[in-house]
């Protein structure tokens, strides 16, 4: 991926790139497996690799996990582990995905490689929503392919369940090949100097108390966007691709502006001018209005895009959709009591907690009322066609093949008439709609007495 990223495409050109196809996906094909989409792929002489295998039950795919990790080292391509996939399209489309992921397939990682070296020093980080984390710095070693200097303790009760103390002997590793982490304390090792690190009383970057919530494994600093550190990952969580996607505005970027008393919070975003840029490394006219440009470009976002770039602990991007779904208004939701949050499927005690004490906070509020003077225009996703209400309040489950809609047609028929798709079968679920091949869900939906329509049934009770 850092090759197809570089800037320079003649760097890329240069490298002998090349690639493995593992499905196809297309309307018009009438696929019925995994396996077929594969074997479409090699008639089309489009390069996959000969180690996928078709098997049955859990003791042949661990079989096959096996004779794969034996090989792993045999191959010309880096691998970090197996896939496996259900082999039924109808069924992946049945199992869904949630909010990151698909249902039907899941990795099986091998063993991250490990490597041995000394802790130096420990020090603490603060996370974008005012986590503390303590920090080994190590002796420079290379585990996996890459030099590492530091690794994560986690929190301070794993850090104390480890032992781990400066100058100790440390076993590392890169958890699923990527973030480094203390794995264990080579005892035998330990040196008569090493020291106890005791986690701070006070934020390392802004100086306020920390504090331990009952239930919760880290320290947090509560000062929110006001500590500088969570200002600036605040900052840049807020313009990132999948919150308001301002083009160009990258951490060094913010460390400038935020080093130059430009911005203190998210609105001071929009009060910027091409002037100040210009006096900042980096910035030229044009490359100033092209940020000025982007950030005015941002103002115009879904209800959506706006509740996740606002950093709220525990709202990722699907629980934010389900807030602007459910609500309709950024005021709706400022107002909402946590009995009207837990109504939502989906959000829990704890989310729903997180979102109340995030609108209880005043500065938060009046940061997001400065916002939206700044000409903000918040849009409510709307589906495909006109909507209406008949289905409003209701919760419905999909399984099997319906005879004429497609999965997705389905849902945007239930939700433009105002009701709610929703994954599992529950005492909430007021109807399950069933097709040919309808699994479990049928079966569970019967059990709790849920009521079982077809396809024509549903698209009566739209009319």
């Amino acid at each position: 991926a850092g090759s197809l990223r570089q800037l320079d495409p003649a760097i890329a050109a240069a490298r002998p790139l090349s690639f493995y196809a593992y499905s196809i996906y297309c309307d018009n094909l009438k696929l019925s497996s995994q396996m077929e989409g594969l074997q479409l792929l090699k008639a089309l002489m489009i390069p996959t690799t000969k180690l996928t295998k078709e098997v049955s039950g859990v003791s042949n795919l661990i079989t096959y996990y096996n004779n794969i990790s034996m090989s792993r080292n045999n191959l010309h391509f880096d691998i970090d582990g197996v896939v496996y996939k259900v082999n039924s399209l109808n069924l992946q489309d049945e199992l869904g995905f949630v909010s990151r992921a698909p249902r039907w397939a899941i990795a099986h990682k091998f063993p991250a490689e490990e490597a041995t070296t000394q802790i130096v020093d420990i020090t603490v980080q603060v996370g974008r929503t005012g986590s503390i984390t303590p920090v080994a710095r190590l002796k420079p070693v290379e585990v996996a392919g890459v030099t590492v200097t530091n690794a994560t303790l986690h929190n301070e009760d794993e850090m104390r369940r480890k032992g781990i103390q400066i100058g100790d002997h440390v076993v590392v590793r890169r958890a699923g090949d990527v973030v480094p982490e203390v794995v264990k304390v080579i005892l035998d090792k330990r040196p008569k100097t090493t020291t106890f690190f005791n986690m701070p009383k006070h934020c390392p970057s802004c100086g306020s108390h920390l504090k331990k919530m009952e239930g919760d494994a880290v320290l947090r600093c509560e000062d929110g966007i006001k500590c500088p550190a969570q200002r600036k990952q605040g900052i840049m969580h807020f313009a990132s691709r999948k919150a308001l996607d301002i083009d160009g505005l990258g951490e060094k970027i913010v460390d400038q502006l935020i080093q130059n008393a430009l911005i203190k919070n998210f609105s001071d975003l929009y009060n910027i001018k091409s002037d100040n840029l210009l006096n900042l490394e980096r910035f030229a006219s044009k490359s100033a209005l092209n940020l000025i440009q982007s950030i005015d470009k941002s103002k115009d976002t879904s209800l959506a895009k706006f509740i996740y770039a606002l950093g709220i602990r525990n709202v990722g991007e699907a629980t934010a959709h389900d807030l602007a779904s459910h609500f309709g208004s950024i005021d709706a939701v400022i107002n909402a009591s946590i009995d009207d949050l837990i109504n939502i499927h989906d959000i829990g005690p704890t989310v729903a907690e997180s979102i109340v004490k995030y609108f209880t906070n005043t500065s938060n509020v009046e940061e997001i009322r400065l916002l939206l003077s700044k000409g903000f225009v918040l849009k409510v996703a709307k589906l495909r066609n006109n909507t209406s209400s008949e289905l409003e309040g209701l919760n419905f489950v999909l399984t099997g093949t319906l005879p004429n809609l497609k999965r997705d047609d389905a849902k945007a028929l239930i939700m433009n008439s105002g009701g709610k798709v929703i994954s599992s079968v529950s005492k909430k679920t007021d109807y399950l709609v069933a097709g040919d091949e309808a699994g479990s869900k049928l079966d569970k939906a019967t059990a709790l007495g849920v009521k079982i329509i077809n396809e024509e049934e549903l698209i009566n009770l739209t009319k």
